[in-house]
């Protein structure tokens, strides 16, 4: 058997917000909530469990996402007509821009708990999915 990453936990300061958010930025829905989770299902089979805890539990992680040209355009629509700032780097120092790195495109977003969100079309080194 191969090994294949299948979920991982997302801590948030309200799972369903946390999990909606996400869902709406990538086009896509939140799972009923499970237990303490509300999941979050990928293309790939992974899913993002997330799962609400107190603030001072959060360690802030980094979350990337591959995603086609058509889908970064519907996604960086949807941060748009949000009002959420979105930078291309992951220092934060070039907000309202997006990147072009390895010939594609990719911006970087917070999340409400604080987690840093990523978008790309083409995957780091510049080989495409």
């Amino acid at each position: 058997m191969s090994v294949e990453l299948n979920h991982t936990i997302v801590h948030s300061l309200d799972n369903r917000e946390s999990a909606e958010f996400l869902a709406g930025i990538l086009g896509l829905e939140a799972g009923p909530e499970w237990g303490p989770f509300v999941p979050l299902s990928l293309a790939n089979g992974v899913t993002l469990d997330f799962a609400t805890v107190p603030a001072e539990s959060i360690v802030t992680q980094h979350y990337a996402f591959l995603i086609s040209e058509a889908e970064f355009d519907a996604a960086f629509e949807r941060i748009r007509s949000a009002g959420l700032t979105y930078y291309a780097d992951p220092h934060r120092k070039h907000p309202g821009e997006i990147n072009r790195n390895d010939g594609g495109r990719g911006l970087y977003f917070m999340d409400p708990a604080g987690h840093g969100m990523e978008i790309i079309t083409v995957p780091y080194g510049g080989f495409p999915a």
